[in-house]
C-alpha cells in the first residue's frame, strides 16, 4: 500500500466517523452503550455460584463483544457500498482498494473504541469487585484488544465483500450475534451443553471474552472457567490464527470482488432494491 492511498484511507476514515457520531445519528449509536449499562446496572449486585458477581464477570465480556461487533459493523458497510457502488468506484482509483479497506477498518475501530469508553467508565463506577489496578491487567489488555481488533475487522470485511443486500447482511450478522450468545457472555460458559463450549471456542468472541476477562477480573473469578483457568497461551494463539487468517484473506477476496464489480451489476442491484422497496 502507497502512502499517499493509506493517508487518504484514514482521512476517509475520520470523516466516516465523525458523520457516524454527529446529529441524529448519535442517538442510535447510543443505544446499545446506554442498554448495556443499563444491565451491568441491573446484575451488579448478582452473585456467582464461584463468588464475585454477575455484573463484574458481563463487564469485561460485554467489553470483548463490542470488540467482536466490528465484525458486524465491517458486514455492514461492505456489502452495503457493494451495492451501492462505492466499491466499484474504489476499484478504479490507483491503490483505491487498499485506501477504501483502511478507511474502513479506522471507522469501524473508532466506532467501537468510542463504545468501550461509553460502556467501560460508568460500568467501573458501577461493578464491584474488578482488579483494573493491576498492572498485569493494562498488559494483557494491551495486547488482546488489538488482536480482537484486527482479527474480527478482518473476518468481516471478507464476508462483507462475499455477500451484497439487505437479506445476506441480515444473516450474517444474525449469525454473529448467535456466535457472541453461546461465548460465555453473559453467563458462564460452564453452564452451557458441552458440544456448544466446543462450538464457541472455535471461533475469536470466545477468546475475546476470556481474554478480557482474565484482565480485570480478581483470580478468584477463575472458577467460573472452563478447566478453572484463563488460558492465555491458547488465547494468544487463538486470537493470532484468526488475526493471520483475516489479514490474508480480507484484501484477496475485496480485490476480486472489486473485479467482479460494473456499471451494470450496480444497476441492477439497485433496481432490485428500488423494486423490494415498492
Amino acid at each position: 500500500m502507497t502512502t499517499v492511498a493509506f493517508r487518504a484511507g484514514v482521512a476517509r476514515g475520520l470523516v466516516e466517523l465523525r458523520q457516524a457520531f454527529t446529529g441524529t445519528a448519535l442517538l442510535g449509536q447510543l443505544l446499545w452503550p446506554a442498554a448495556t449499562v443499563a444491565a451491568l446496572w441491573y446484575f451488579r449486585d448478582h452473585r456467582l455460584p464461584g463468588g464475585g458477581t454477575l455484573g463484574a464477570f458481563i463487564l469485561p465480556s460485554v467489553l470483548g463483544t463490542y470488540v467482536a461487533v466490528g465484525a458486524v459493523l465491517m458486514i455492514q458497510y461492505l456489502a452495503t457500498e457493494r451495492e451501492d457502488g462505492t466499491l466499484l468506484r474504489a476499484r478504479i482509483i490507483p491503490d483505491g482498494i487498499q485506501g477504501y479497506l483502511t478507511g474502513k477498518l479506522v471507522t469501524v475501530s473508532g466506532s467501537v473504541a468510542i463504545y468501550l469508553v461509553l460502556v467501560a467508565v460508568p460500568g467501573a463506577l458501577l461493578v464491584h469487585g474488578l482488579a483494573v489496578h493491576r498492572v498485569g491487567a493494562w498488559l494483557t489488555l494491551a495486547w488482546v484488544v488489538p488482536l480482537g481488533f484486527v482479527a474480527t475487522q478482518s473476518i468481516g470485511a471478507t464476508l462483507g465483500a462475499l455477500v451484497s443486500g439487505t437479506r445476506a447482511i441480515g444473516y450474517l450478522s444474525a449469525l454473529v450475534m448467535g456466535l457472541i450468545s453461546i461465548s460465555g457472555i453473559f453467563y458462564p460458559i460452564t453452564a452451557l451443553p458441552r458440544w456448544l463450549q466446543w462450538v464457541a471456542q472455535a471461533f475469536p468472541i470466545y477468546w475475546l471474552g476470556l481474554g478480557m476477562r482474565s484482565a480485570v477480573l480478581p483470580a478468584g473469578a477463575v472458577a467460573a472457567e472452563l478447566g478453572r483457568s484463563w488460558r492465555p497461551l491458547e488465547t494468544a494463539v487463538a486470537l493470532s490464527i484468526w488475526t493471520a487468517l483475516g489479514l490474508t484473506l480480507a484484501p484477496v477476496v475485496l480485490r476480486r470482488a472489486a473485479r467482479r464489480e460494473s456499471t451494470a451489476t450496480v444497476t441492477r442491484r439497485r433496481d432490485r432494491a428500488l423494486r423490494r422497496t415498492r
